[in-house]
């Protein structure tokens, strides 16, 4: 039977998938990732860019975890193994708990997103620092739930500037506040927590707050007095720490992360996820990358080094650096880092504008090998001269 044509028109023109959304994502913003490569190169016609925009191991994938990836490849037609067996089995043995505390996501990023789908909602509330991850407000409002975020530290605090602020971060927690995120090191500023005032921060949270400390680039940091929170399970079942394999293990294009919790938590993570959420190639690899750590202390090294030379650099051509335990140094460019960041990427270098977060003039870069960070380096000399 022939469709009514003025009936289908109508219909059409009534259409409005904005209107039709849930509240909390009829006003998100994507997330904008780092200006890729080839895309750079293909607006500009240049070649031999650099990409110091995503916090990327400069190092590449273990090499360990590229063989056992490939070799899992010959059996992509299967499904992985939706509950990943394996991987949860070595990675409790590593933190000193039971495989079932242990929950994978699709990156870090999807278990917050797991998080945010378990226990916000209208009604309820989320707290965070200014400055802090971008994830972290986009998965509350797209559960309709109040972001209450707390200013961060001064700019001219002696060790944190822009760091979180504990004390303001605790006085917006009530009744109404089911998650509050706590990143350590935060990106984008690098600045850290140390694990006493952490731990009575977690020690203060009521019983219908969940705690999420957010430890994407954990393995870098090496300062004293940098807490390992995954240690602090038993005394806090509200906690949940997460991870990820797309920094020092340098998978961040398979997609790999993971939390640690008590087992009712996990248990609860895991009624939304996805089944399968995790492929066959990254949990090989992630299993794999675990076990290379000559790799890990390679990166390590290279980023210690890469710290110590951009910062004093950035710091001798006049700029205030955010002192960082990162991969990745936030600097303040002294005036408006749009031009700035435009000289850089004709120059063939990619950085990352960080206005959004609430860093006006600032710009983030990745700590990369010698040779690239000069590279850098050089090529802003040129932009601010």
């Amino acid at each position: 039977m022939a469709s009514n044509p003025s009936v289908s028109a109508t219909a059409g023109a009534a259409f409005d998938p904005v209107a039709l959304a849930v509240a909390g994502v009829q006003g998100l913003s994507p997330y904008q990732p780092g200006k890729p490569v080839a895309s750079l190169e293909r607006e500009l016609g240049i070649t031999q860019a650099i990409k110091l925009a995503s916090n990327e191991n400069p190092l590449g994938p273990s090499p360990l975890a590229v063989e056992s990836g490939r070799a899992t490849l010959a059996e992509a037609h299967v499904y992985p193994d939706g509950n990943g067996f394996e991987l949860k089995a070595r990675l409790a043995e590593r933190h000193g708990v039971t495989p079932d505390q242990i929950t994978l996501g699709n990156g870090s990023n999807e278990v917050l997103e797991l998080i945010a789908r378990t226990w916000l909602a209208p009604g309820r509330a989320a707290v965070f620092s200014a400055h802090a991850f971008a994830v972290y407000p986009l998965v509350t409002q797209a559960m309709d739930a109040e972001a209450r975020v707390a200013p961060a530290l001064a700019a001219d605090h002696p060790e944190q500037p822009f760091g979180h602020d504990l004390d303001a971060m605790r006085a917006r927690v009530d009744g109404d506040v089911r998650v509050v995120f706590v990143a350590n090191p935060n990106n984008p500023t690098g600045t850290w927590l140390d694990g006493r005032a952490l731990e009575a921060f977690v020690a203060a949270m009521p019983a219908t707050t969940v705690v999420v400390v957010d430890e994407a680039y954990f393995e870098y940091v090496e300062e004293n007095g940098y807490p390992d929170t995954t240690q602090w399970l038993d005394r806090y079942p509200n906690l949940i720490v997460t991870r990820t394999f797309s920094k020092i293990q340098g998978l961040a294009g398979l997609r790999l992360g993971y939390a640690v919790s008590s087992p009712e938590v996990a248990d609860l993570l895991n009624r939304v996820r996805q089944p399968f959420n995790v492929n066959a190639i990254a949990q090989a690899a992630g299993l794999a990358a675990l076990d290379d750590v000559e790799h890990v202390a390679k990166s390590v090294a290279i980023n210690r080094e890469g710290l110590r030379q951009v910062s004093a650099a950035l710091r001798e051509m006049g700029l205030r650096v955010i002192p960082s335990v990162g991969n990745f140094v936030t600097f303040d460019t002294g005036r408006d880092p749009g031009p700035v960041y435009e000289f850089l990427l004709r120059e063939g270098v990619i950085t990352r504008p960080v206005e959004n977060y609430g860093l006006p003039g600032h710009l983030r870069v990745t700590v990369s090998t010698h040779e690239e960070n000069d590279r850098f380096l050089e090529a802003l000399k040129k932009a601010l001269a």
